[in-house]
């Protein structure tokens, strides 16, 4: 008794958490797209949301993938690639016939209005804060009716974070400078990469008034003079002009990320624990 109990108890959960379809909602761009059906052939244009499907069971839906997305990298050697957001294949796009392709909200690359132009359902969004990279995981799970496994998902990310945040929420905090790309663009406290620097015991050197991912001018590093440098090698940083003074040159403490930990660090995905990992090993290697 209490095992058929049990099943229709699990039953009717798993009946409650449903996707109803059609199904409207407003991306990032603001705009408002309605998908009639489960979607069942999805093209992914970003490797976060390659990445997001695959952690909650949504990745056999997926035709085609952008050439940068290469995790789990057995599951996407197997599937078409199609360009780039900036560099997209539209003919190879258009031949795979997806009923939604999951884009980006950018509106340099102009992806989304050329694939909208094209006559194809397009949601446009990605996290670039904290909180934003779990609203987007929740998100793709209500569109691909997989809502149950986006909240589990959700549940050990969180848990598996806090976890880690525990091992050095007593040591001090270390002044951080995490270069994106030498242009050079860095992170501000407030971008999901910026609030994991907060969670490995450290400080980004960018204040939260030059926005997420900002162009900063070199001499600002200089002047804020960071005890770790995060993003580039040791070499690399003492060919700078002026860093060769710097406390992180000078102690050794500049690190460049392993290529894992790189995509890691720069997807707002199911991977923020490795990124997180990362971060406390170069920030706080003491720490336990």
């Amino acid at each position: 008794m209490r095992r058929n109990l049990f099943f229709a108890a699990l039953l009717l959960s798993s009946t409650a958490a449903a996707t109803k379809y059609p199904l409207t909602l407003t991306d990032d761009l603001g705009r408002t797209i309605t998908l009639k059906s489960e979607p069942k052939r999805i093209i992914a244009m970003l490797p976060s949301h390659t990445e997001t499907l695959f952690a909650i069971g949504a990745g056999d839906k997926l035709v085609a993938v952008d050439k940068y997305s290469n995790y789990p990298k057995d599951a996407t050697d197997k599937l078409a690639k199609v360009g780039s957001a900036f560099q997209p294949d539209l003919e190879k796009i258009l031949a795979l016939k997806p009923d939604l392709i999951l884009a980006d909200e950018s509106k340099s690359s102009k992806l989304v209005s050329k694939l909208e132009a094209a006559g194809l359902t397009v949601y446009g969004g990605t996290g670039q804060t904290y909180n934003e990279v779990f609203e987007k995981i929740a998100t793709l799970g209500k569109i691909t009716n997989r809502e149950a496994n986006a909240t589990r998902l959700i549940t050990k990310m969180r848990g598996d974070l806090n976890a880690l945040q525990q091992s050095v929420l007593k040591l001090p905090k270390v002044s951080t400078y995490y270069e994106v790309d030498p242009a050079p663009y860095s992170v501000g406290p407030n971008s999901f990469i910026g609030t994991l620097i907060t969670k490995a015991g450290g400080q980004t050197i960018i204040p939260a008034s030059m926005g997420d991912f900002p162009k900063i001018d070199p001499e600002l590093i200089v002047k804020a003079n960071p005890q770790v440098m995060i993003g580039l090698s040791l070499d690399d940083a003492k060919k700078r002009a002026g860093w060769l003074s710097l406390k992180a040159v000078n102690s050794g403490r500049v690190y460049k990320p392993s290529d894992e930990e790189r995509d890691a660090l720069s997807r707002p995905g199911p991977r923020l624990a490795v990124a997180l990992k990362a971060l406390i090993r170069m920030i706080h290697p003491e720490a336990k």
